[in-house]
């Protein structure tokens, strides 16, 4: 049996009680990415300041040695630049290397009102941008969908408290 490529782009959905606006804040918030981190590396965000146009960045302290995954990477910085941004409705972001330059992949959340002060909240991360000699199969895509789904369920637990 073929051994099928793993999907460019993942995504996970969920319906949270609550207004687009009140959930943007949270999300477009460094320190709302440490609360909502569905990985078990991210530390801290220490630039607080929320972004709110494409090009604002953020700098996060990462911790991967608790995944296990890949052995050559334990703590390390990384910038985060925001690439795609619609107030209240689209954030999306790329990690970028320690030289300034983007990974080749993209996160990012997409607010839809579903009415009665519900939002759909689609998580995503989109692979398509990564180099092709840099697709090894033992450690791409490196996001699993858990990953998005665990961020989704502590993001409504945080506007549910909030």
């Amino acid at each position: 049996m073929t051994e099928q490529p793993a999907p460019e782009r993942i995504s996970t959905t969920r319906n949270i009680k609550a207004p687009a606006a009140q959930i943007f804040g949270v999300v477009s918030s460094p320190q709302g990415h440490v609360q909502i981190d569905g990985s078990g590396m991210l530390i801290a965000a220490p630039d607080s300041k929320p972004v709110t146009a494409v090009g604002d960045t953020f700098a996060m302290h990462m911790d991967r040695r608790p995944l296990g995954d890949i052995p050559d990477m334990a703590e390390y910085d990384v910038t985060v630049v925001i690439t795609d941004f619609e107030e209240n409705a689209l954030l999306e972001w790329s990690v970028m290397t320690p030289k300034g330059r983007p990974y080749g992949h993209v996160y990012g959340y997409r607010l839809e009102p579903a009415g009665d002060g519900e939002t759909l909240v689609t998580s995503y991360c989109d692979w398509s941008g990564i180099p092709e000699h840099r697709k090894d199969p033992a450690r791409w895509p490196v996001v699993p969908l858990s990953m998005l789904e665990q961020s989704l369920a502590k993001l409504d637990g945080v506007v549910s408290a909030g």
